[in-house]
């Protein structure tokens, strides 16, 4: 007899346990060799405290009610119960402040779709450090950490989440028109961006540059010859590939239509990408104002890795075999 669990979620059993715990052993040591506290917060958050996010795109899916009657969420992220936590726990502390997790975060599913319920994440938060700088560590402390764990193909994808922004700003593109561009972006649909700005009404030349700059992608020669809009964006990016170090700069690619689809990023967005997994293994980026929302203004930076992707991921690079565990496999971050 066969007794059913909730879709998006599953059982690992013990060999497949083993494995994972020994790659979570291996991130915790490079995070804590960089300095990063690990920290736990409850899976349970009043929904009135994570709504002063106030991020469409990172609100709970799932809500239960108290003995008292307030709503409680099952947390969809780490890094706002962090921000949570650094204005309640850490209100005069002196910055940076760095932080690591290892937790499980709850989504949202569409039926059929395969898409995770549960995932387990790993990740830091680096609070107090401006860019460029704490962005060149937060990259720093990921490609360390990959490193240390096996993974040896992957590359990072670094944009910026304010230039496509900015250059619709510029370009006067309709309010009601930017959500939807956006969204395209954040799907890599280029041929439903290209549609859209076909129905916009905007003139030839700035369909060209929305259609042209999100499609630069490659090393830091990209960064030349872009839209004096997109300076601010590209100056930042500059900077951030200048303070890498040698092995950590060979793997990034920039990528200036990278979008990420959580609402509280303001500046330099990444994405991780293995060529054993058809998506993405992780992300993060700057949100310099979500902490002022929590009554402590700091900037800030960080990333999360699905652990089960990089499970997947490893295993495929070992083996061959990553689009045959990846169908066999429900792992996944947004």
């Amino acid at each position: 007899m066969i007794h059913p669990i909730p879709s998006g979620t599953r059982d690992v059993l013990p060999d497949e346990t083993r494995e994972v715990r020994a790659i979570t052993a291996t991130l915790l040591s490079v995070f804590e060799r960089h300095g990063y506290g690990e920290v736990y917060t409850p899976a349970l958050e009043y929904e009135s405290v994570l709504a002063r996010a106030d991020m469409a795109e990172a609100q709970p899916a799932y809500r239960v009610f108290d003995e008292s009657g307030a709503v409680l969420v099952l947390r969809s992220d780490m890094t706002v119960p962090i921000a949570r936590v650094v204005a309640s726990r850490y209100a005069s502390s002196e910055p940076p402040l760095r932080f690591c997790y290892f937790a499980h975060c709850y989504r949202g599913v569409r039926p059929q779709r395969g898409q995770p319920r549960e995932l387990l994440q790993a990740g830091i938060e680096l609070i107090g450090a401006p860019a460029p700088h704490g962005t060149a560590e937060a990259l720093t402390v990921l490609c360390h950490a990959l490193d240390a764990t096996g993974l040896k193909d992957y590359r990072i994808g670094l944009g910026d989440a304010s230039l496509f922004p900015a250059l619709m700003a510029s370009l006067r593109v309709p309010e009601e028109l930017r959500p939807t561009l956006l969204d395209s972006l954040v799907l890599r649909d280029f041929v439903g961006l290209e549609q859209a700005l076909a129905e916009s009404g905007l003139a030839g030349e700035a369909i060209e540059l929305l259609l042209s700059v999100p499609q630069r992608r490659g090393g830091p020669e990209i960064l030349a010859g872009t839209p004096a809009e997109a300076d601010s964006a590209v100056t930042g990016l500059r900077q951030v590939h200048e303070l890498l170090e040698g092995a950590v700069a060979d793997r990034v690619i920039f990528d200036l239509g990278l979008v990420r689809n959580i609402g509280y990023y303001t500046g330099a967005v990444f994405d991780v990408y293995d060529p054993a997994l058809g998506a993405p293994i992780g992300g993060g980026g700057r949100y310099d104002e979500l902490l002022g929302r929590f009554g402590r203004p700091l900037p800030a930076v960080g990333f999360a890795l699905g652990v089960d992707r990089l499970h997947i991921a490893l295993a495929g690079e070992e083996r061959g075999t990553g689009a045959l565990l990846a169908r066999e496999m429900s792992g996944g971050l947004t």
